[in-house]
């Protein structure tokens, strides 16, 4: 805890321990209010504006420190000034103080909370930004809920402090009448209880629930106004249309067959999407054979010699054509359709919310999941498009290898693709605008990424901005911006591998009148503005990884199928994207987990560091990868994790473990109790562990232990 928030809190424990002290109470009870009215009354006759100042800064001191008193000192606004006036005066000093208890909770409270509750706190903001004035007005119309606990609550998220304070300033005045307004009767008041009769609390209880009540009607007067264009069929010929058979419409379809229900899968291209035919799988393939080739170029360090390869680039794509194959069966036609999915190719156009045309035949769904995926993104440079160009979709038809190849872009894509052609013998240029490659990677990580790059070969040109292609006397030649001065590349192929955008045209969206941004545009139940139309994948997420997909397309599934029975239970599922792990497949490799040190700077959270190099670690030594390590951010003092990045031999297998912790709230100390095999890989995570562990041994308590064994020994 910092000075000020030191100095704040030891301020406000000061008032309110000299509050008790002095027992200054006893001047905030009805008693003493009834018994001192007169006097009182007197005083304000005599000096009007001076009392009333008075009693606001007071008002505003009690509210503000959460003291017991606030109930009298409403009903002392209404006996000394009357209601319109004291009305009035209360209203605004209650909203004041409140707004600064809220302050103060916020300023002394929320990173120490954010630190060790993030994830909580996560999604209670996104539903403060979603919903909060509803419900913040709903707590301040019902009198049950205690009003100094809602003002330090409320300071623990980020709701913005003028929607606290008109929230406030609203919700409250309805209590705030009826306490002002017993405060004219105070010579009649016995006790607080009267004031409030259970029926006036059952219609502030109704009142607040107005808000929540009108919000489900707004939603469904939204949907009916989106729906009103067209005419629903009185009956549908499946349960579930789904636009993609990439990773989240497979998924969404065998879910769907799973519970029965009758599904249709609609790809126009082939089976298993982007994935399969040109993304994740032939990727790896490749770089399989580039390491294989690299691993030749280091016999002699294993002991060999006279070993050598030349590589037939040919037969290399073959193989991952190959591989393609051999994987392709368990996303095939074949098999979806064994599980019970109608499975079409063709391109299918949204007609209505419920029918979807495909091949000239009309399909009609109660729900449609659209599941399109993602595709490269082209930058708009003069020349581009004359000379010719690769992207990651279409690079698999190569039978030649490039003999000089410019990487335009330094991602995880571009990234794994320059060292796999460096490695088969291209001569690579990675160009990237940004300062480094990996950029959403810690700074030492994209360093070790590109001196392993430099080392084998790859001329690294980072804030470099793609200008033109030219050709020059028959030559290709990217010309570049790199700090100001031009720079010309000669090349023989280009691939550009910039990022990847959302697939949203060709298929209806914009017709229907579907919202999209640079994705479609879901809510946290992945629905778009059509509540029967649903997204998920790369074409609605913000992580447009495999996995990710596989994981939205539950969510899907589950809410598009089930959605009145999900109601039973309070309601459907809200896609829970808190724990999302990746990885890049560069040698070596780059696996991450929640945030990293770059990130947490960023948002302001404080973070705890521990760094285990697997330059210790006795299998990589063996295997001849002592090189990288596994990077921990954790609560400060606490074992919680927030974040892990491994850079090294099969760090994306070494993260899973780490993302089960973080997924279940499992922090160090239990993986530092459970066995690991040795020697292995794995056995890097439990040192990193006990590295955390030993930061945080108990001195005190060691000293002790150590006096312990020397009276032992006599």
């Amino acid at each position: 805890m910092n000075k000020k928030r030191a100095l704040l809190l030891c301020v406000i424990a000061a008032a309110i321990v000299g509050y008790f002290a002095f027992d200054l109470g006893r001047f905030l009870s009805l008693e003493y209010l009834q018994s001192r009215r007169g006097a009182i009354l007197a005083y304000r006759d005599a000096h009007p504006l001076l009392l009333s100042l008075g009693y606001f800064v007071v008002y505003v001191t009690v509210t503000a420190l959460s003291l017991p008193g606030a109930t009298v000192m409403t009903l002392a606004g209404g006996a000394i000034f009357g209601l319109p006036w004291g009305l009035v005066l209360v209203s605004f000093a209650s909203t004041l103080g409140a707004t600064l208890a809220m302050l103060a909770a916020r300023f002394v409270a929320r990173d120490a909370i954010q630190a060790r509750y993030a994830d909580t706190l996560r999604a209670i903001d996104a539903g403060i930004d979603r919903d909060g004035a509803f419900y913040l007005f709903t707590l301040r119309l019902v009198p049950l809920f205690p009003f100094f606990l809602i003002n330090l609550l409320m300071g623990l998220t980020r709701i913005r402090v003028w929607t606290f304070y008109w929230v406030s300033q609203l919700g409250m005045l309805a209590g705030t009448l009826v306490y002002v307004n017993a405060g004219t009767q105070l010579a009649q008041l016995s006790s607080l209880k009267g004031i409030l009769a259970p029926g006036l609390i059952g219609a502030f209880v109704l009142l607040g629930l107005f808000p929540l009540i009108a919000r489900k009607l707004t939603d469904t007067l939204r949907a009916r106004k989106v729906y009103a264009p067209y005419t629903r069929p009185r009956r549908f010929d499946r349960n579930l249309i789904v636009i993609g058979a990439g990773a989240a419409g497979l998924v969404t379809a065998y879910i769907a067959a799973a519970v029965k229900a009758r599904v249709t899968l609609v790809e126009k291209h082939r089976m298993g999407g982007d994935c399969l035919n040109t993304g994740c799988v032939p990727s790896k393939a490749l770089i399989r054979s580039a390491r294989l080739a690299r691993d030749l170029d280091r016999a002699a360090e294993f002991g060999f010699e006279e070993v050598s390869g030349r590589v037939n680039f040919a037969k290399v794509m073959e193989r991952v054509h190959r591989v393609v194959k051999d994987i392709e069966p368990h996303d095939s036609v074949e098999r979806y359709t064994g599980l019970g999915v109608e499975c079409i190719r063709g391109e299918a156009r949204l007609i209505d919310p419920w029918t979807v045309e495909v091949n000239g035949r009309r399909l009609s769904a109660r729900d449609i999941v659209i599941a399109a995926g993602a595709e490269p993104l082209v930058p708009a440079i003069p020349g581009l498009a004359e000379t010719g160009f690769l992207t990651s979709d279409t690079l698999w038809e190569l039978r030649e290898l490039p003999r000089r190849l410019v990487v335009l872009g330094g991602g995880p894509i571009g990234c794994e693709l320059a060292q796999a052609f460096a490695r088969l013998g291209s001569q690579v240029t990675q160009v990237e605008m940004l300062p480094r490659l990996l950029v959403r990677e810690d700074p030492e990580i994209a360093d070790a990424v590109r001196a392993r790059f430099e080392s084998e070969g790859i001329r690294v040109c980072v804030e470099t901005r793609a200008v033109s292609v030219a050709v020059d006397h028959g030559e290709k030649c990217l010309v570049c911006d790199q700090r100001g001065r031009e720079l010309r590349i000669p090349f023989d192929q280009i691939l550009v591998a910039v990022g990847r955008v959302a697939r949203l045209k060709g298929y209806g969206l914009e017709t229907l009148g579907v919202k999209t941004g640079r994705t479609v545009e879901v809510n946290e139940f992945l629905q778009t503005n059509f509540p029967n139309i649903w997204a998920c994948g790369d074409v609605a997420g913000a992580y447009q990884f495999t996995h990710t997909a596989a994981h939205m397309a539950w969510y899907a599934a589950v809410n598009s199928l089930f959605g009145p029975l999900l109601a039973l239970r309070g309601g459907r599922f809200r896609f829970d994207d808190s724990v999302i792990p990746w990885a890049t497949f560069t040698d070596p490799e780059v696996a991450r987990v929640g945030l990293n040190e770059t990130d947490a700077r960023a948002q302001n959270i404080p973070y705890e560091v521990v760094t285990y190099p697997l330059s210790e670690l006795d299998r990589a030594i063996t295997d001849g990868e002592a090189q990288g390590f596994v990077k921990l951010l954790t609560v400060p003092g606490k074992d919680r994790i927030l974040g892990v990045t491994i850079l090294g031999e099969h760090a994306g297998d070494l993260i899973a473990e780490y993302v089960l912790a973080m997924r279940h709230g499992i922090g160090l100390n239990k993986i530092l109790g459970t066995i690991h095999i040795y020697p292995t890989l794995a056995e890097a995570n439990k040192y990193a562990a006990g590295l955390w562990k030993q930061a945080h041994k108990p001195e005190r308590l060691l000293r002790w232990v150590e006096k312990y064994h020397a009276w032992r020994r006599g």
